[in-house]
């Protein structure tokens, strides 16, 4: 009986040991992807002149409203409401449900 136990243990430890070395692989490897593009992005507002950084953002700015309007509109005018009525069947409250399986139930029986 107890060497059952001491290899549930051993599985239990390694099992949990393999979990939190993953835990700890992807945390590293997440910490490195989120690292690197620090570095170029620094680097890129570096060498970019600094007078024309703030002309071109506001540019695209514009540029990304107008299209969003634009997109905005034509899926508006596409955009067509389907008016679905209701069908044509009665509708049937719990009290008139419950009445009528009772009846069904007692007119099965009786045959």
């Amino acid at each position: 009986m107890s060497e059952l136990f001491s290899q549930a243990l051993w599985i239990t430890l390694l099992g949990m040991g393999l979990t939190f070395a993953a835990i700890v692989l992807f945390w590293g490897m997440m910490a490195l992807i989120t690292a690197i593009p620090v570095g170029a992005e620094k680097e890129a507002a570096e060498t970019a002149p600094r007078d024309s950084i703030p002309t071109q953002a506001a540019a695209q700015k514009a540029k990304a409203a107008a299209l969003a309007v634009a997109l905005a509109l034509a899926e508006q005018e596409q955009q067509q409401v389907a008016y679905f009525p209701m069908p044509e069947t009665a509708f049937v409250s719990a009290w008139q449900l419950g009445m009528r399986t009772r009846q069904m139930y007692q007119k099965g029986s009786g045959r």
